[in-house]
């Protein structure tokens, strides 16, 4: 792919820079990658994507059936931590070896898990490149719409506000936010799965919650909230809804 056939506009005048698309690959089944995705990774010659510093990129697995033979690949190695400061290193590392191919003239695509701007680590390469670079982004299936297909119950309905709440927020913060919601998605659960099923314990909510884990891979569990494994796997969700529709009744 170069940057004269996949750009889907015109590049700035008098520049030969290439085209930085951020492709979301959905959140795990190859068959839920999107058309135009599909069509971006096989024709891409310089392919980047996240990787954990131990184990494969589910990124790059996501997207493999899909990457042309030679591509270059540029692989993003984040630590998995919870200091921020290492990954902010590895992004601005990751942005200026993408940049150095974007000035040569290259398109690159970067793979994104999920959907690239729903908690996507492509929006760290997009804001030190945007202001540079033309960039295009391709929405992803999140793994909202996956979970809650998994679990064969709505997200939200009707004029049901839906929250979405990452985990390791306080006890204190995730209360007001489910208190306050109709519908509630809990994400990035990992080693805050018992503090927050306990918390939706003293709630009353747990019988209403429905956990997944690995939404749309072959590893797949769906289970309620209170067999939810502790701690749970990275890629896993809770999905609680307390909205009233009568249409649901």
């Amino acid at each position: 792919m170069t940057a004269t056939t996949a750009n889907s506009g015109d590049a700035a005048p008098g520049t030969l820079s290439g085209t930085l698309w951020g492709v979301g690959v959905g959140p795990g089944d190859p068959e839920l990658m999107t058309l135009k995705a599909h069509r971006l990774i096989s024709g891409a010659r310089v392919v980047a994507y996240p990787a954990p510093d131990t184990g494969p990129s589910l990124a790059r697995e996501i997207a493999a059936g899909s990457i042309a033979a030679g591509a270059e690949e540029i692989p993003m190695i984040v630590p998995m931590r919870t200091d921020r400061f290492p990954a902010q290193e590895v992004y601005a590392d990751a942005a200026e070896r993408i940049a150095a191919r974007l000035a040569a003239g290259e398109d690159v695509v970067c793979l994104c898990e999920g959907d690239p701007f729903f908690y996507g680590s492509f929006m760290y390469l997009f804001a030190r490149l945007v202001d540079r670079f033309r960039i295009e982004v391709v929405p992803g299936v999140s793994s909202l719409g996956a979970c809650a297909a998994a679990l064969r119950r709505p997200l939200t309905a009707r004029n049901d506000v839906l929250t979405v709440i990452p985990a390791p927020l306080p006890d204190a913060a995730l209360r007001a936010r489910i208190e306050g919601a109709q519908a509630v998605a809990i994400m990035k659960l990992g080693r805050h799965l018992g503090r927050v099923r306990r918390l939706l314990d003293e709630l009353g909510l747990t019988v209403q919650a429905g956990y997944v884990e690995r939404a749309s891979l072959g590893a797949e569990a769906v289970r309620p909230l209170s067999e939810a494994p502790d701690p749970a796997p990275y890629f896993s969700m809770i999905l609680l809804y307390k909205g009233d529709d009568p249409w649901l009744s």
